[in-house]
């Protein structure tokens, strides 16, 4: 997992349920690492297959039953190391073309996988003419970045124009592509398929609906509530469409997220990736008996399947569920975030953690993607979890400061 990721606390609460060893893997040495060298290990994470050397290196004397990608690039070094060490995992080249969206594209196609009509560009084509000979409205896309950072629409010739100056800025912080896709905008409402591949047989472990509309210029997502309330037969068609997308893609084993879209041609693949849910999302997800938090973990059940253990089950929890990614409040320095407890006191409100801290800088959509923090919620219907997950919301204020100029040589303070 990268040092900056959200998911460590998590994984690591499964493995010591489990009662299994981790080994946590990161592209910086952590100060521990010499103190706990079976626990902490970096790697190459800019050559995947030099990563899987040393993984096989770290083997011999540590010897490696399992290993798991939490995100999309370490899905890929996952792949890497699995094939290097004989692990359950997926082929490099179907871990690759997940990552890939061009590539993802070009084969979901060719399969007969519904997917928005595309094509590829570099960002140091003119702006103007290209802009002149694409249809509208589209969405221009860069090739690798995740949590639709970068991901913008554009209806006019002169919106095209600005989206794609800002991507050349993305790129040129060091963020992006020099490529980047062009796509149709798919209208209709938006699914989030959380999935398990088991010997090439995916099982779907939650359907999400994102009840507010995602129609842009920028995609930042907010609620996602489980059960769906998708009619059953279009559930259906949604499963088949993602499991025609993972079989295309080459993907055999562990977890698997997809965004979906339908509309009256049906569903829509818009992307699959081979990974479990982004950010501390996965907290909304419990499996087996016992509600109000008390089932298997998303994580757990993620590493049961890597260690061949038995999994006792994949049925999520019978009560309805669901996570807010709090929407970025805007341009600024984050000074205090006031009424938490207020949102906390909302019924059915389980959890509202906050992840950015005071002297953060926030930055919006499409140049961001960090969430300033998650709220949770958990209640006998989806609806009810939706007007939770909104009530609670509303009592957060979140205070700013401006952003500081970008000509400022001043470096960075941190209360």
């Amino acid at each position: 997992m990268p040092s900056t990721t959200y998911r460590a606390a998590a994984f690591v609460a499964a493995a010591r349920q489990l009662g299994v060893e981790l080994t946590v893997a990161s592209e910086q040495p952590s100060t521990l690492e010499a103190t706990n060298p079976a626990g902490l290990l970096t790697l190459d994470f800019q050559d995947p297959a030099h990563a899987a050397e040393q993984a096989r290196e770290f083997s011999a004397q540590h010897p490696v039953a399992a290993v798991v990608g939490v995100d999309d690039d370490t899905a890929v070094i996952a792949a890497h190391v699995a094939g290097r060490l004989a692990l359950r995992g997926n082929p490099v080249a179907a871990a690759l073309a997940a990552r890939d969206k061009h590539r993802q594209r070009q084969l979901l196609a060719a399969a007969g996988v519904p997917v928005p009509r595309f094509a590829l560009h570099r960002l140091d084509e003119d702006p103007t003419a290209l802009a002149k000979t694409v249809a509208y409205p589209c969405v221009l896309k860069p090739l690798r970045l995740s949590a639709s950072r970068g991901v913008i629409r554009a209806d006019t010739v002169a919106e095209f124009v600005a989206a794609q100056a800002r991507l050349r800025a993305i790129a040129a912080a060091g963020d992006g592509d020099e490529s980047f896709l062009v796509e149709a905008f798919i209208p209709g409402y938006e699914v989030a398929l959380e999935g398990l591949l088991v010997n090439r047989r995916l099982h779907v472990l939650a359907l999400f609906d994102k009840p507010d509309p995602l129609d842009g210029p920028f995609f930042e997502e907010t609620i996602y509530v489980t059960p769906s309330r998708v009619p059953a037969g279009l559930q259906t068609a949604i499963t088949q469409v993602a499991e025609r997308a993972v079989k295309a893609l080459g993907l055999v084993e562990g977890p698997v997220h997809a965004e979906l879209r339908y509309n009256e041609r049906g569903p829509w693949l818009i992307e699959v990736a081979a990974r479990p849910i982004g950010g501390r999302c996965s907290a909304v997800l419990k499996f087996g008996e016992g509600g109000m938090g008390k089932g298997a973990t998303l994580e757990e059940v993620i590493l049961r399947h890597a260690l061949g253990m038995p999994i006792p089950s994949l049925q999520r929890e019978k009560q309805a569920a669901g996570v807010m990614m709090i929407p970025i409040p805007g341009a600024g320095t984050l000074r205090e975030v006031r009424g938490v407890e207020e949102a906390k006191g909302v019924p059915l409100i389980e959890d509202v953690q906050i992840t950015a801290h005071p002297g953060e800088a926030l930055v919006p959509f499409p140049e961001g993607s960090r969430y300033p923090g998650f709220i949770f919620a958990r209640g006998e219907t989806p609806a009810a979890v939706e007007d939770a997950l909104r009530a609670a919301h509303a009592r957060l204020s979140f205070i700013l400061l401006p952003p500081r100029p970008p000509s400022s040589s001043a470096a960075p303070t941190r209360p």
